[in-house]
């Protein structure tokens, strides 16, 4: 055998080796791609993609401190903010918290909505976690536990326009672009929504119990270039009363000017206030981060009362310290005439708030 047969041979062998240890050689798989959160853009900016699902989510919300001042009696009687202690204090302190979640995704009927907005207080009357908000939507139907149309207002914080905003409903809106309509069945269970009477010598007092009563509450609206008008009114079983409410927005100059008012056949789930009542507001747009809200209201037989009014003078003023940051802080005189004698106040609050 000569020298190159022996290495042909050599090679052959050690080819034949190899194979048979490749063959039984463990092969690694490749790992799998990952799935990074994608951006939705389908309904609007901040929403993302659940990984796995094509359900869009967007989370939100905001931390709250707010000081309120105002004569010790009124700061408690007059606060319109019924998750807060009321203190019979000149001044008082609290701070929130604020986080919603958003979950949306297409389906053949429309958008599937649901939506949770849970809140807290320190220094409150409620300091754990409370359920602010939480509902189902699709298709123009809305059930759960949310604000009604009763909880819009006008700009500014010095108008009151609803008694209680705020029920387990079902409810159904119909958008027809320049025009809109709306119907809702409200439980009216007790704690916020019994119907408080103000006295303006005693305070508020209880005048109806609520035993998983019912109220209806219907909405049309218009929108015609800068003006808008919605007027919605509201009937509570259990008093056998209701209250018909209008407010009109219009662009005007450099803000929106809007005007209320509401009419009551008697003290409701819905309004418990006054019999009547109009107030005007306009937010004027002094520059992109400031804008300044005065904003008058006037209430006529005060708690039902003939004889009874009250005049609310105020201006509410809000600035955008940087994107994100808000420094709210508004203030207002309150007149009130009586058969038995006069009186006023002048109450406020000052809010520093980071949204996200």
């Amino acid at each position: 055998m000569n020298i190159k047969s022996l290495l042909i041979g050599s090679a052959a062998a050690l080819m034949a080796v190899s194979g048979a240890q490749a063959a039984d050689a463990i092969v690694a798989a490749e790992p799998e791609p990952m799935e990074y959160v994608r951006v939705c853009d389908a309904f609007g900016t901040g929403f993302f993609y659940i990984p796995g699902t094509e359900t869009c989510l967007k989370i939100g919300g905001f931390v709250r401190f707010q000081t309120g001042f105002g004569r010790d009696e009124y700061s408690a009687i007059y606060s319109d903010d019924l998750k807060r202690t009321k203190n019979n204090t000149d001044w008082d302190s609290f701070t929130r918290i604020n986080v919603n979640l958003d979950a949306r995704n297409d389906t053949e009927l429309g958008t599937l909505r649901s939506y949770i907005n849970v809140e807290a207080n320190a220094g409150g009357s409620e300091g754990d976690f409370y359920i602010d908000e939480a509902f189902i939507e699709l298709a123009g139907f809305k059930v759960g536990y949310f604000y009604s149309w009763w909880d819009s207002g006008i700009n500014g914080e010095t108008d009151k326009l609803s008694s209680n905003s705020l029920f387990n409903s079902i409810a159904y809106t119909y958008d027809g672009g320049t025009w809109r309509a709306g119907l809702s069945i409200d439980e009216l269970d007790g704690g916020s929504n019994d119907v408080l009477l103000f006295d303006p010598i005693a305070g508020f007092s209880i005048a109806a119990d609520r035993h998983n009563d019912i109220g209806v509450a219907a909405t049309v609206g218009f929108s015609l270039g800068g003006v808008n008008l919605d007027i919605l009114g509201g009937y509570d079983n259990s008093t056998e009363e209701g209250a018909i409410r209008a407010i009109l927005s219009a662009e005007a100059g450099p803000g929106t000017f809007q005007l209320a008012g509401i009419w009551a056949s008697d003290p409701n789930a819905y309004w418990n206030y006054s019999e009547w009542t109009v107030a005007a507001s306009y937010a004027f747009k002094a520059t992109e981060k400031l804008t300044i809200t005065p904003a008058v209201q006037y209430f006529d037989n005060l708690a039902f009362v003939d004889d009874t009014h009250q005049w609310r003078v105020g201006a509410t003023v809000g600035y955008e310290v940087v994107s994100g940051l808000n420094v709210l802080a508004t203030a207002d005189w309150n007149k009130i005439d009586t058969p038995v004698g006069n009186d006023d106040f002048v109450r406020g609050f000052l809010r520093l708030q980071r949204n996200f």
